[in-house]
């Protein structure tokens, strides 16, 4: 089967991040990490491989776009339609730490994209490999937008999508599965990997979720995530920030944006890659631990946190090579310190996750960057779709002399 003969395509074959980096077909995915390198405790995750010698279209400079980039990702599939990405990057140099504004700090809204979350680049290319294999039905597990984005992803593309979640899923996020189509099934959080691999058993089904202890993931996921370094090039117009500030859970995202812009750097388009900033919640931080501590992979407590985006117990290997390539700085950051962030970004017009605002509260921590250029804060997802807020409102009398009175009693504001 050759998938690349009608697109743009020049990707090869999936390549192990695993020791000695075997290799194999594009297709089918190797879903469980690689087969060869892979031990009980220890999964390696997979990623595509290209032809980069042959490589002539691509443009990092202003007015380039994914019309340019066609040959550096995987195969999309005819039915993949939905326009992903393009998403601004938003200058917030005003309010980030005074050591930072003459450099200037940027925020990459990904809030833009059609789920308004930045899985929205993964899932065109998992479901995209899924309808070159054939599947009829994607099985997800998640408890937010990685659920949310599949089954858009999937029923526009004329897939079913069987989403594993738990029963104390934001009203929001279950909202939209059931609109878009999907089907939720409500499991204790420990049940939805067993019932995965049950349901995988079933012929025409096809999991687009990590199946592994130590998180692999799908291979063609990240190379969607390799976008935003691209874009990030584009909107500067070639220029290379200092760094790239990414809130991660299983490092999938924080993966991508080093590859990409790892690829541009490999052509000949750029000279070096930013430093990434891995931000993941105080109460977890597998990859801050694992890093500290010399190791490919750990496992942490789940602490309770409201960075509910980024809550992840294991960090994926990909998350370890993406900070030693690029000498990235792990960060921790608390759940006092995301909140007091999204206030900040939520007065700037941007209204993220907690988890994506943490990002921004990590300007605070980082150290001295080795290079000069803007830094790009990543901001991943709306705040619309978390838990809604349980305060307690008071109500006003409709005349001018109460309403003047419950705006300064409210919020001290003189009308």
């Amino acid at each position: 089967m050759n998938l690349v003969a009608d697109t743009l395509s020049l990707a090869t074959e999936q390549r192990s991040l695993g020791p000695t980096n075997p290799v194999f077909p594009l297709l089918p995915a190797l879903l469980s990490g690689c087969p060869v390198s892979s031990k009980e405790d220890m999964q390696y995750p997979l990623e595509v491989a290209y032809d980069y010698a042959a490589v002539t279209r691509a443009s990092f400079r202003k007015g380039s776009g994914w019309n340019d980039w066609q040959e550096l990702l995987p195969p999309l599939h005819a039915k993949m339609t939905m326009p992903v990405g393009g998403t601004p990057l938003v200058d917030v140099s005003g309010v980030a730490p005074r050591r930072f504004r003459g450099r200037g700090v940027l925020v990459k809204d990904e809030s833009r994209n059609p789920t308004w979350s930045h899985k929205d680049r993964l899932n065109l290319f998992t479901v995209s490999a899924a309808l070159h294999e054939g599947a009829s039905t994607i099985i997800v597990a998640s408890s937010g937008n990685h659920g949310v984005s599949a089954a858009a992803m999937a029923r526009r593309a004329g897939l079913n999508c069987v989403v594993l979640t738990m029963p104390e899923i934001s009203p929001a996020f279950r909202d939209m599965i059931l609109g878009y189509g999907a089907f939720p099934v409500f499991l204790p959080a420990e049940d939805r990997w067993p019932a995965m691999r049950l349901l995988q058993q079933i012929p025409g089904t096809y999991p687009v979720s990590n199946l592994t202890t130590v998180h692999t993931g799908h291979p063609w996921g990240p190379e969607g995530y390799k976008t935003i370094a691209y874009e990030i090039l584009a909107d500067l117009d070639g220029l290379v920030p200092a760094a790239v500030v990414v809130p991660t859970g299983y490092g999938e995202m924080l993966y991508g944006i080093y590859k990409g812009f790892n690829e541009a750097r490999l052509l000949g388009h750029i000279d070096r890659i930013p430093q990434l900033v891995s931000v993941e919640p105080a109460a977890r931080g597998p990859l801050y631990h694992a890093i500290k501590a010399g190791l490919s992979a750990t496992t942490v407590h789940a602490n309770p946190t409201i960075q509910s985006g980024t809550a992840t117990t294991v960090n994926g290997y990909r998350s370890v090579v993406a900070m030693r390539e690029s000498k990235g700085i792990p960060l921790l950051v608390d759940d006092e310190a995301a909140r007091a962030a999204h206030a900040v970004m939520a007065r700037q017009g941007l209204w993220q996750e907690v988890s994506s605002s943490a990002a921004f509260a990590a300007l605070e921590d980082i150290p001295d960057l080795e290079s000069d250029g803007p830094v790009v804060v990543m901001g991943c997802s709306t705040g619309l779709k978390e838990t809604p807020s349980s305060m307690q409102v008071s109500v006003a009398k409709a005349d001018l002399v109460s309403l003047r009175a419950y705006l300064k009693n409210e919020y001290g504001f003189d009308l």
